[in-house]
């Protein structure tokens, strides 16, 4: 989780991350992801190599070479990704966005503050993406990023964000072991999943 500082002056301090595994986000996605694809096809498990995914998206998410080249992702199904054979694998990644235009990037599960002429502001993030990529020619069927939740006038982010109290950022103790925080989080994140699978036509529609 990255905490992010924006505004006239640019970085201020530098960004700030933490280790959230403790939270288990991964685990909740693909309990959602499997209820809510369950309801209308078969879902099997599967067994992947977590590093393997993990380093490309260290080393970049997307960038244009690649998207000029193939969806990196398509190869490490291939590859990684135990059992084969399925009709269609369902992937979900971190995405990458640009903070209220001023053209930073931050991506993943995060907090922003953004400080303008009147007054600072926060909010938490959780920027991801689907892909579906057919089980037999590793071709993608359909790739989503996950639309932003209600109002943003305040700052505009192409992904799930909501305002949020400042209490939870990172000067307010440890950020980590912040229980409302982390649920302040998983509650963005089951509430978008919901929306971007129904409209992947994947899900029911909440």
């Amino acid at each position: 989780m990255t905490f992010s500082r924006r505004g006239l002056t640019g970085r201020a301090d530098g960004d700030q991350s933490f280790p959230i595994d403790s939270w288990g986000l991964d685990d909740m996605i693909v309990q959602q992801a499997t209820a809510a694809l369950g309801k209308r096809f078969q879902v099997q498990p599967v067994t992947y190599n977590r590093s393997a995914f993990a380093k490309l998206e260290t080393e970049s998410i997307v960038t244009h070479v690649n998207l000029v080249r193939s969806d990196p992702i398509k190869k490490l199904v291939r590859a990684e990704v135990s059992p084969q054979g399925l009709d269609a694998y369902v992937v979900i990644t971190k995405a990458k966005a640009s903070s209220s235009g001023s053209g930073r990037k931050i991506e993943g599960v995060g907090f922003i503050t953004y400080g303008t002429v009147m007054a600072p502001y926060s909010r938490i993030h959780a920027l991801y993406e689907v892909r579906v990529i057919d089980g037999k020619t590793f071709d993608i069927i359909e790739k989503r990023t996950a639309d932003p939740l209600g109002n943003l006038e305040e700052l505009r982010l192409q992904g799930p964000s909501r305002p949020i109290d400042d209490s939870y950022s990172p000067s307010k103790g440890d950020p980590v072991g912040n229980e409302n925080l982390r649920q302040a989080i998983s509650s963005l994140i089951s509430e978008s999943l919901s929306s971007t699978l129904g409209d992947m036509h994947l899900a029911d529609a909440p």
